[in-house]
């Protein structure tokens, strides 16, 4: 289905989140963050203290008062900033679920008679016979007939399409509708494991795992807050010994600004929003590992038709042999076609019309005997007023020719070599014992292949055509379409083949498939992006399946997922370089009275020592809602290399993250001396 996209101006996903961030304070919710669990514990402290303070007349009330305020501000907003990224999933769990509807199902039994029986109590194996404005009540697979699907409760796409049995467009959805005619489905889940059913568990989170790079960040962050706790733990012995005393706020507050709050405040909410743009791409990735994988994809295998392609050869020129004109040849390859419905048939019939004024004729009146086309064969044609007329592949229509008397012309040869040559199909057309000349049938680019292929190879990925044409054919298309690299007469064990070379020399590799056929290459990718529109098997083997069923999808796919990485990895530098200000801020404050000589690392200029501290604090908390934004949107990405992103990464986020706190703070210390609360 088309996902609906939220952002922060959605009121009832705002309204949501707020409220999750107040549950999110338990500390059951918050242990499984390290930092923001070291936060909480010293929020409760600074409180505690407070009000110790206040009902005692001791210490400094408002100065306590001012640091746990602040503390509780930064966990909220953390929190906020996950709900969120959640909400946004929630949203969309929600729009999935109205499409669930309570059917009946007519279950056939062995003897052939139909029970009608409620969906919930279908199992696997069970078989169910759907008509005409039915909906289909379980996940299957159409074992018999053929029918027209609305999927549009899944894909969002009004246009229905084709299931039919035994072959790769046999897979069906519970809660789509049978269009026409009818189909018997074999059931391939049992109640509750449904794809509708998964969909919303993944969609909604229940499912999420954090990826190993999240693991291995968190570990990262928990190393640092455990090395900073252990120092901030020695500071009141080192400040008795000289002389000095640091109360429990300002120790506190050191701590919070030491450990990295920011990006231990936002890394769940990237992860988190970085599956749900994926899902707003229709796509559902089985897993966050699918995503970061396709964030470091190294190669692409991409199929020819249908992604490279538009999927069906158009008539691209007729090509007359000498002594014959083209309007014959044209008037021969049309009447040819006029039943043949393909798109490659009907491009003929549109071709004829088009550069030789030859319009389709009703030739009922002459009783034409139609002959269509046939794998035994290879050609196909018609039989009309004492004329033979076929069109087919070179070796079918000139063994055609023969056996009616006629002998292969000499040029005939060098021109079906062209065309092969050319990246095209060539058709012969032979009249009875004569042949005609030539239909070159073209594959057709998509519009924007080549610059696309071109911003992959920016950022280092190598790309791979797989098709089942000629080498000769396959080589003319992987040029012009731009790829780098072509797998020509592919099976299913040559993609299986090239994968596992790739992974052997440490690339991680992506591939797309809908059928059966391709199952075993997309188990075997890193990234496997199954069609929605394919087989149960093709989507079982892939961890990730296209809603859309548009093979091209697997570019925004690589796309996201390095959006994903650079936003972690941007916000991660970040994090570590906005500390810098902190410590120049915090440390002179909490031994300027027994070491004047620290004066001297007060580069900012802050009014005093009190104010310091919470210019720091206040800034640690606000930097948090400001990258809010950023992190559920994502970096904006650009197609570069690592070295350039790198760069960017450290001029930008590195640079700019040691530069900017220096100014937040000494802003908040003015704006706090004017306020009277230095």
């Amino acid at each position: 289905m088309s996902m609906p996209r939220t952002t922060l101006r959605d009121r009832a996903v705002v309204r949501q989140a707020v409220v999750d961030a107040w549950r999110k304070l338990d500390p059951r919710v918050q242990v499984r963050n390290p930092v923001m669990f070291v936060v909480e514990a010293g929020s409760l402290l600074t409180t505690a203290v407070f009000a110790v303070e206040l009902v005692s007349s001791t210490g400094d009330p408002a100065f306590s008062g001012h640091v746990a305020f602040w503390l509780w501000f930064t966990l909220l907003f953390a929190n906020f900033a996950e709900a969120m990224a959640e909400g946004r999933g929630k949203a969309q769990a929600d729009a999935l679920r109205r499409t669930r509807t309570e059917t009946t199902a007519n279950r056939l039994a062995g003897d052939g008679q139909t029970a009608c029986v409620p969906a919930s109590t279908l199992r696997r194996g069970d078989l169910v016979v759907v008509v005409a404005g039915e909906w289909i009540p379980a996940d299957g697979e159409v074992i018999e007939g053929i029918a027209s699907v609305d999927e549009s409760a899944i894909t969002g796409e009004s246009a229905p399409v084709i299931r039919e049995s035994g072959g790769d467009r046999s897979a069906v959805t519970g809660g789509t509708r049978v269009l026409s005619d009818r189909i018997i489905v074999r059931v391939t889940s049992d109640p509750g494991q449904s794809f509708l059913d998964r969909m919303i568990a993944l969609v909604e989170g229940a499912e999420r795992q954090k990826t190993p790079n999240e693991l291995a960040l968190g570990i990262l962050l928990a190393l640092l807050t455990l090395v900073f706790l252990l120092v901030v733990a020695t500071i009141p012995p080192l400040a008795a010994y000289a002389g000095a005393e640091v109360p429990i706020p300002v120790l506190v507050a050191l701590l919070v600004c030491l450990i990295p709050t920011t990006i231990g405040a936002l890394v769940s909410a990237i992860g988190i929003a970085g599956m749900n743009r994926l899902v707003q791409c229709n796509v559902l990735a089985m897993s966050g590992r699918a995503v970061e994988a396709a964030g470091d994809v190294h190669t692409l295998l991409l199929d020819k038709t249908g992604t490279i392609t538009l999927g069906n050869r158009q008539a691209a020129e007729f090509i007359p042999l000498p002594g014959v004109s083209g309007e014959e040849l044209a008037d021969a390859a049309q009447l040819a076609s006029l039943a043949d419905e393909t798109p490659e048939g009907r491009s003929i019939v549109v071709l004829a019309k088009a550069r030789h004024g030859l319009r389709g004729r009703d030739l009922t009146g002459l009783a034409p005997v139609f002959v269509p086309f046939s794998a035994h064969t290879r050609m196909s044609g018609v039989d009309v007023a004492g004329r033979e007329i076929r069109k087919g592949a070179t070796d079918a229509v000139l063994a055609y020719v023969i056996s009616r008397g006629g002998s292969p012309p000499q040029d005939l040869r060098a021109v079906v070599e062209r065309v092969a040559r050319s990246g095209g199909t060539p058709l012969v057309v032979a009249e009875g014992p004569r042949a005609l000349g030539v239909i070159h049938l073209k594959d057709v680019i998509k519009d924007g292949m080549r610059s696309r292929f071109e911003s992959l190879r920016a950022m280092g990925i190598r790309t791979v055509m797989v098709t089942g044409d000629n080498p000769l054919t396959a080589a003319a298309i992987a040029r012009e379409a731009g790829v780098d690299d072509f797998l020509a007469e592919a099976t299913p064990e040559d993609k299986m083949a090239l994968i596992r070379r790739e992974q052997a020399e440490g690339k991680l590799v992506a591939m797309t498939g809908d059928g059966t056929n391709d199952a075993p290459a997309l188990a075997q990718a890193d990234v496997g992006v199954a069609m929605n529109s394919g087989t149960t098997a093709a989507k079982e083997a892939g961890n990730m399946v296209d809603l859309d069923s548009n093979p091209t999808k697997l570019v925004e796919v690589v796309e996201i997922g390095k959006q994903l990485l650079m936003t972690r990895g941007a916000l991660t530098t970040f994090s570590i370089a906005n500390d810098v200000a902190k410590y120049f801020a915090i440390v002179p404050a909490m031994f300027l009275l027994a070491f004047p000589q620290l004066a001297v690392l007060n580069v900012m200029g802050l009014a005093t020592p009190r104010s310091a501290i919470l210019s720091a604090v206040i800034f640690n908390a606000l930097v948090i809602v400001a990258l809010i934004p950023l992190a559920l949107k994502g970096v904006a990405y650009r197609p570069l290399g690592a070295a350039a992103l790198l760069r960017r990464n450290m001029l930008v986020y590195g640079l700019g993250g040691t530069i900017l706190p220096f100014l937040g703070i000494k802003a908040v210390d003015l704006l706090l001396a004017a306020a009277g609360l230095a």
